[in-house]
């Protein structure tokens, strides 16, 4: 009796542990993705990232949205 309430414990903690796992790697894909949308740069200066459209503070060229696909092979 002890050891199949042991080996039921322990079954249980293995599959809590791979659920939480699971759960949080879908957590960071969604905040990455949160992250990079949105962000725009100046084709001159692609060091230079904002959170909105707008001008380059250097050149005053406009804004573009910056390709956040992840597709490169």
């Amino acid at each position: 009796m002890k050891k199949s309430l042991i080996l039921f414990a322990l079954a249980t903690l293995a599959l809590g542990a791979c659920n939480s796992t699971v759960k949080n790697t879908d957590k960071t894909d969604t905040a990455a993705t949160a992250k990079k949308k949105g962000k725009y740069t100046c084709t001159m200066h692609p060091d230079l990232t904002f959170n909105k459209p707008g001008e380059c503070p250097k050149c005053g060229m406009a804004l573009v949205e910056r390709d956040t696909t992840e597709d490169k092979k």
